[in-house]
């Protein structure tokens, strides 16, 4: 008996070190942080800007969590102005105004018209192609909104500092993409390629705005 004993003692100490390594190399793959910092050519943040990472690797058939997308109408303001969202992804537009709006886009991303409707009252629409849809109303014009529809779960919109930041990158190369509706560029994205190496990683993009 005391022969069996040792044998599977020393049986089990030689599988937990095997364990303890698999348990670090598990940490160690969640990949890079892209820290991000977006400004204007004066210098000062960019808040609502979107950053999008493409890895030449792809996103192992991973797509953006868009979680409960939300587009309020509220005190004649579509909020927040800017949310992003994965292919595919429904977005509910609640009305919490007192007044009736009637919610509409031309953008080739998404072409519709949600007719009039008033306070408590919500429309929910679907937005299966990537890109840009432009928001308005039909009834205030002052109205503007945008839902940038991604195809890469390595996306995030920047803060009020005009910062974001972007976790579980893998390491190689990638394209930077950075979109603002202000930014002066074709299709308002400014594209750039960087090296994904490990860590955390930073990095500043200026964007040049229309005033």
């Amino acid at each position: 008996m005391k022969y069996r004993f040792t044998t599977m003692l020393a049986g089990l100490l030689a599988i937990i070190p095997v364990s303890l390594s698999s348990i670090v190399f598990g940490q160690s793959s969640t990949g890079a942080r892209l820290s991000i910092a977006v400004k204007d050519d004066n210098g000062m943040p960019v808040r609502d800007a979107v950053v999008m990472v493409y890895p030449a690797k792809g996103n192992g058939g991973v797509g953006f969590k868009s979680g409960n997308a939300v587009m309020n109408q509220r005190n004649i303001q579509f909020s927040p102005g800017t949310i992003v969202v994965g292919k595919g992804a429904t977005v509910s537009f609640p009305n919490r105004d007192r007044v009736r709006h009637n919610v509409y886009s031309f953008s080739k991303a998404a072409r519709f018209e949600m007719k009039l409707y008033g306070k408590d009252q919500s429309r929910s629409r679907a937005f299966p192609i990537a890109g840009t849809v432009a928001l308005g109303c039909n009834i205030h014009d002052e109205m503007k909104g945008f839902i940038k529809v991604v195809d890469t779960p390595y996306a995030a919109k920047t803060n009020h500092n005009g910062l974001v930041q972007i976790d579980s990158l893998p390491s190689g190369s990638a394209k930077l993409k950075v979109w603002h509706p202000k930014n002066r560029v074709r299709n308002g994205e400014t594209l750039s390629n960087i090296e994904i190496t490990g860590g955390n990683i930073k990095q500043t993009v200026k964007l040049a705005l229309r005033r």
